[in-house]
Parts: structure tokens; C-alpha cells; sequence
């Protein structure tokens, strides 16, 4: 089966790439491993915990016991399903603050400073937020809308913020990041709004776009020109252009690393050929941790009320006839970005605000109504790495994040906690709070440490293990084309080229290195760069701690 480009992965870059090549004229075959996205466990926004949590849409990745962390195996949900990770995640929309992407680009990653990807987050955004913003796109195919913040206790979080001395926000994915505020969610209609709905099926119902569903086990190659895709089963896909991996910041180093790209003394081990020895391939893992500060409340206003058979019945009732009620929200309805400490650049934590006390996996606090805050810095000193665990394409790589290893994680992780407190102090949340629920316990370091280490979990940010940089650069793994260095007709577009971990989820980025990437490989001139500067003030309270 032969095509101009063979894209692996169907997730938040592959599925833009493929819109986006299809667009031009090409033919293109998308190879997804997962099935279909039909069914109200992906679709119904209030129903996000589930598809993470069911094999049949996630690749049941779990990390190396992280030392740091009590040992624990940590979980590293992936999307094995058409839209990849954007059809399991919290819908929750970030586009990362300016500085990330300058830091991109003073890293080696040329033409990727926040003025290079304003453009491109404008091209792929139709939003929905109420008032004509030019910071904003309204034209494009990723639906995005303003929550409505329908819980008085998501007003009074943002309230509390500014009680605290922290600014509110407008918008956070404008001109100013740093504050309280609405969050944005992918969802339309009252549904989830991936980007198999965005970009993928819109592509394969207009263009020469042919999705098959198969495991890709390597790239095939001339010498060191990619010439297709090696299928489990033994059929192989041609590609008259370019090989572009999309397969996420998990498997596109493990291909990489089967097709004898990587660090050459880990592929010898395995007995793989090295094709181009790239030690950087699997190295530079990152990610966020976040932990839930939970309280129980005063009042049962709380969406704890539909916490049972009953309830959850009534709501995916209505969202099944009408599209509408708790069920077409994420409930992650309130945010904040806040500095932890004078002389901070730009804010390093980050708040998702929840009206119930729950955990990802759907157990409810024992204390019956509730709220919680996820909470966590955003930088992160500690790198990890995406290594081989046997030569069989089969089997799942080992990934050992190697989180909290840094000593600046721990003093982040204390600031954070104790701000995060004095949040829920401020008079609009505190008539609310019976109680703290967790952590529950003191305030000195080693309380925070020892929580911190039991509880903390992964807010499934995993990036940056094919970093973009300077083709000089000896841990880069692309060029600021996205080509695989040291090949030809190969490329990386996904969360795995970031070289550092943006502000935020992390869902956007990688949907804009598709679009931009797209454009790389078509050969086209850049959009035009956006110089404005993004709201940036040293003063408020959140930098004068």
C-alpha cells in the first residue's frame, strides 16, 4: 500500500497533519492501533474518568517505581483510539504561556517563539467565548468554548484569587495567562470536540485520506531515507514522500529506537542494527504532577448530589437526548496560573478547580460533599527517560519519569501547598470549607514532603522525549523542521519534540505543532509572526512572596 505520506498515530498532532496534508493535495495514510471513538464513555464530557481508565482506549502504560515517590508505579494513560489522548483527556484547553515558547526557541528550536505560534493556535481555533478577541481564532475546525462556571462555588474560588491579591483574568489563553478565571474546554455541542472530530473524519470524508488500523512496529528505510512503515503481520506500507511519527512522547521514541535511531549502546543490548545513533531519542522525559487539596463543604451544593446510581442515570439521560446539563461539562470550570515567588518569570503553578471531592479513577471522598483544587508546579527540574524494556515491537517500553529527584521540586511543591491554603482562607471559599480533608495534617516541611510522596499522581503531561533543536546539538532528535536528524524523509510532529514542558495542559501545543509541522513539510513559508507582547506584570502579590 503505497501513499505521498504515512503519518502513525491518529492523536493531537497526527490528526491536524493529516487534515492539513490532505487539504494540499496529497495522499495520506493514517495508521492508528485503537478503534473507534463512538460511544458516550468518550463523548459525554461529564464522563471523562472512564475512557482512561478502560483498556479498550488506553494503552495501560505504568511507569518504573519512582524512588522518589514511595516506589509507587505511577500511571501513564495514552489514547489508543481515533484522536489518541484527545478523546481520553480532561478537555481542558492551554495553550501555554509566550515565555514557554520563547524558551523553545533560545533552546535551538528556531522559528518556534511565542510571535511563530501565535498564528498557528489562530488558524486551529474556532472559540467560543463571547466577545470578539484578536488574541483569538474563530475561524478554524477546533471547537473551543468558555466555561459557563454554573457552580457558585467555581465563582467563589476566582473570588478568593483576588481576595489572595492574585489578578483575574479575562482570558488566560490571551493576553494574559497569570490569574483566576473561566477555563476553556474542547467541547461543542454539548460533546466532546477532538480532534477526530476537528480534523480526522472531516479529512477522510474530503480528501485522499485512508485510515488503517494496525500496530506500526518500525520504520523501513534506503540507507537512512525512510521509505515506510513495517506493520505488525509483516505488510508494509510505501511512502513516496515522508514518514511522519505522531504516536505520542511514549511510542514515538520506542519506534524510533526499533526502526535503530537512539542511544547506540542501549539498541546493541537489544541486538538493533543502529541506523543513526541519536542519544537523545527517549531522553528529556517530562511531565506535571499534581495532588488534590480537598475540603469538605458547608452546604450540599456540590456536585456530590448526583454521586450515585440515581444521579449519574439523570444526567447521562439528559445528555443523551439533549446534549446538555452536568454531562456536557468537564467541571473543570475555574483555573488559575500564579507565581510562587518573587522573582519568578512567569507563573510556575497551576490550579484546576473541581465542585466535588473525587479521584480520577471516580472514587468520591467518604466525607460526601465536597471540593478539591488539583494543584502543581509547572517546571519541574527532574528529567526522566523512555528506554527499551526487550528487541520485541511488541512489547511496552519502560518509562521511568524519575520525578521529584530534584531538591527545587520539593521547596516548589511546599509553596504550592501552602498557597494553595491560603486560597481556600480567604472569606468567599471559607464559608464554604467545614473542613480540609487531605492533606489534613500540619504545615511543616516534612508533613508537605510526606504527602506529597504518598499522593502525588501524574496529570498526564508526558513530552519532550524527541527534543527539538539545533542539528549541532547532540541530545536533539529534530531539527526546528521536525526532521529526524541524521535522516531523510522522516519526521517527529508531537508532544515528544518539546524541549520543555509548556505552562498547562499540554493538549494544544500538540495540536499546534500539527498544524505548524504541516506546513514545515509542505514547503510553505510560515505564517507571519505576531510580535505583540503577551500581558506580563512583576508586581502583583503572586511574584512578592
Amino acid at each position: 500500500m503505497k501513499a505521498d505520506y504515512i503519518i502513525v498515530g491518529s492523536g493531537s498532532a497526527g490528526s491536524a497533519l493529516a487534515y492539513r496534508l490532505g487539504e494540499a493535495g496529497h495522499s495520506v495514510i493514517v495508521v492508528e492501533y485503537g478503534g473507534s471513538d463512538a460511544g458516550p464513555f468518550i463523548q459525554m464530557p461529564g464522563a471523562l474518568s472512564y475512557p482512561m481508565n478502560m483498556r479498550r482506549y488506553d494503552w495501560g502504560f505504568t511507569s518504573e517505581p519512582e524512588p522518589h515517590l514511595d516506589n509507587r508505579r505511577m500511571a501513564v494513560p495514552r489514547g489508543k483510539v481515533i484522536g489518541g489522548s484527545s478523546s481520553v483527556n480532561g478537555m481542558v484547553y492551554v495553550r501555554g504561556h509566550a515565555r514557554d515558547f520563547d524558551h523553545w526557541a533560545e533552546a535551538g528550536a528556531a522559528g518556534w517563539s511565542f510571535a511563530d505560534v501565535l498564528p498557528y493556535y489562530r488558524r486551529m481555533e474556532h472559540w467560543h467565548g463571547g466577545t470578539a478577541s484578536d488574541w483569538r481564532g474563530e475561524n478554524g475546525p477546533l471547537h473551543i468554548r468558555r466555561a459557563r462556571q454554573w457552580n457558585p462555588l467555581m465563582h467563589a474560588f476566582v473570588e478568593a484569587g483576588r481576595e489572595a491579591g492574585y489578578p483575574v483574568t479575562p482570558d488566560y489563553n490571551g493576553h494574559q495567562q497569570e490569574g483566576f478565571g473561566a477555563f476553556d474546554m474542547t467541547v461543542h455541542r454539548g460533546r466532546r470536540w477532538s480532534v477526530a472530530s476537528a480534523y480526522l473524519k472531516p479529512a477522510l470524508e474530503r480528501f485522499n485520506l485512508r485510515l488503517l488500523r494496525g500496530m506500526a512496529q518500525r520504520v523501513t528505510f534506503d540507507g537512512t531515507r525512510a521509505t515506510g512503515v513495517e506493520m505488525a503481520g509483516g505488510e508494509d506500507l510505501q511512502a513516496r514522500r515522508e514518514v511522519i511519527l505522531c504516536a505520542s512522547s511514549i511510542n514515538t521514541p520506542k519506534l524510533l529506537m526499533h526502526s535503530g535511531i537512539g542511544p547506540a549502546e542501549q539498541l546493541v543490548n537489544h541486538g538493533i542494527e543502529v541506523r543513526v545513533n541519536r542519544p537523545g531519542v527517549g531522553q528529556n522525559l517530562q511531565d506535571h504532577l499534581e495532588v488534590y487539596v480537598q475540603y469538605a463543604a458547608r452546604k450540599p451544593i456540590t456536585l456530590y448530589r448526583y454521586w450515585n446510581l440515581l444521579g449519574k442515570a439523570l444526567v447521562g439521560a439528559q445528555w443523551l437526548f439533549t446534549k446538555t446539563g452536568h454531562g456536557a461539562s468537564n467541571q473543570f470550570e475555574s483555573c488559575a496560573f500564579i507565581r510562587s515567588r518573587a522573582g519568578v518569570d512567569y507563573p510556575d503553578i497551576q490550579f484546576h478547580f473541581l465542585p466535588i471531592a473525587v479521584r480520577y479513577d471516580g472514587t468520591a471522598s467518604a466525607e460526601g460533599h465536597g471540593f478539591q483544587a488539583h494543584v502543581g508546579p509547572m517546571r519541574s527540574k527532574a528529567r526522566g527517560e523512555v528506554t527499551l524494556a526487550s528487541p520485541d515491537p511488541g512489547d511496552d517500553p519502560k518509562i521511568a519519569f524519575n520525578y521529584m529527584s530534584h531538591e527545587d521540586d520539593w521547596h516548589a511543591w511546599r509553596r504550592a501547598i501552602r498557597l494553595t491554603r491560603e486560597v481556600f482562607r480567604q472569606p468567599a471559599m471559607a464559608e464554604h470549607v467545614k473542613h480540609e480533608i487531605q492533606p489534613g495534617g500540619g504545615d511543616s516541611d516534612d508533613e508537605i514532603d510526606a504527602f506529597v510522596r504518598e499522593h502525588a499522581e501524574s496529570a498526564y503531561h508526558p513530552c519532550g522525549t524527541a527534543r527539538m533543536g539545533a542539528v549541532d546539538d547532540p541530545g536533539a532528535v529534530v531539527d526546528p523542521q521536525c526532521r529526524v536528524i541524521g535522516t531523510q524523509g522522516l519526521r517527529v510532529a508531537d508532544s515528544s519534540i518539546f524541549p520543555r514542558i509548556t505552562n498547562g495542559n499540554t493538549n494544544a501545543p500538540s495540536i499546534m505543532v500539527g498544524e505548524k509541522a504541516a506546513d514545515h513539510i509542505l514547503g510553505r513559508t510560515p505564517l507571519a509572526r505576531d510580535e505583540r507582547e503577551p500581558w506580563v506584570h512583576p508586581d502583583w502579590k503572586s511574584a512578592q512572596r
